[in-house]
């Protein structure tokens, strides 16, 4: 199992750590709840360097992009980032990601953890066209400074203003006492922030900087638990839960980073599904009565039948009632449409809703 460059700093705070994706991650230190609204409220830190980090670079670098992935790079700018997708070969989604344009001829893409291997691995065989890649995953860590005061909290910390970072846009600058850094205006909660991207050898000066910056505005370390209960109130798909090999991005709701403007490995069969009639679609729901939606419990119509299955799902620490995703027969997708959830014996009422189910 592998570490990050700060799992002794988790320790020594008290995290609970658990294996994920093949590291040893803190998955909470205070408790879900207390963290989640920590960063709702005010400010937290997360730890998020088992991300996976590629760069791709020279003349046939945006060729190669643009290749693997559905979103339409040529769009972005020095600066700017985006979220896509890799389509596999079959309709579904090999890995999502975030594409960050760094140089004219230089792209960073940023992976899910778990799919490392296999996102290096994809794109490589897909590469023969001589674009270079290189793999900074093991080199580089990552820092999700989330919550409405992140920009007030870390401003001393740059030359740079960030408040005038916009939404996905990122700067290459000072933070920290440490020259390079990407200081980029995205994160996975919703409740705003920026993502710090440095090498290994420098993220405990950062990591420790940024608390004595944000010790006045309550900042804390928050775990994993806490990541998951703030993306799924926002509605944002997990990869592995929501969307997989198995799932097309337009059952899942990411048409809009589709983009038929140009060709990409499969786009071929995913326009003629895009004008076609999908059979199943990932729903946004809430439950009506108590209880607790998980991964896999069976979505079942008001006659007790089978019609789809959970998941993801969650008691919502700002809502206080049971919310998940899933995916259901598409006659089943409308907002407003009634439901059972099947929690072990009770088929509880749930309704499906717009996203985010946090506002």
């Amino acid at each position: 199992m592998k570490n990050t460059a700060l799992t002794e700093t988790h320790i020594a705070l008290g995290a609970k750590m658990v294996p994920f994706a093949g590291f040893n991650m803190p998955v909470q230190y205070e408790g879900v709840n207390a963290e989640h609204e920590t960063v709702r409220k005010s400010v937290g830190v997360f730890d998020v360097s088992h991300m996976g980090e590629f760069l791709i670079e020279g003349p046939k670098a945006l060729e190669l992009v643009q290749k693997v992935s559905t979103n339409d790079a040529s769009l972005l700018t020095v600066g700017k980032a985006q979220y896509s997708c890799l389509p596999n070969d079959n309709g579904g989604i090999v890995d999502d990601l975030i594409v960050y344009r760094i140089k004219d001829d230089t792209y960073l893409l940023v992976v899910n953890a778990s799919n490392i291997e296999k996102d290096w691995n994809w794109i490589s065989s897909k590469n023969d066209i001589g674009a270079t890649m290189r793999n900074l995953s093991d080199d580089y860590s990552l820092l999700a400074i989330q919550g409405p005061k992140a920009v007030e909290a870390m401003q001393s910390l740059t030359s740079h203003d960030l408040s005038a970072i916009k939404f996905y846009h990122f700067v290459i600058g000072d933070f920290a006492g440490i020259e390079h850094v990407i200081i980029s205006a995205t994160g996975y909660t919703g409740s705003g922030g920026f993502e710090i991207y440095c090498k290994n050898t420098e993220v405990k000066q950062i990591w420790d900087k940024v608390f004595e910056a944000g010790a006045k505005f309550g900042i804390k370390p928050i775990g994993l638990a806490a990541r998951d209960t703030l993306r799924l109130e926002m509605g944002y798909s997990l990869y592995g839960n929501d969307i997989d090999d198995n799932t097309s991005p337009f059952e899942a709701g990411l048409g809009w980073i589709v983009k038929f403007t140009k060709e990409f490995n499969n786009s071929a069969k995913l326009s003629k599904e895009k004008k076609g009639v999908l059979k199943r679609k990932l729903i946004a729901f809430e439950l009506d009565d108590k209880g607790v939606p998980r991964s896999g419990y069976d979505i079942v119509d008001l006659d007790g039948n089978l019609i789809g299955k959970v998941t993801s799902g969650t008691m919502s620490p700002s809502l206080k009632k049971g919310i998940g995703l899933g995916y259901v027969a598409t006659e089943f997708s409308k907002f407003g449409d009634k439901i059972n959830i099947q929690i072990r014996k009770n088929a509880t009422p749930a309704t499906v809703v717009k996203l985010p189910f946090y506002k």
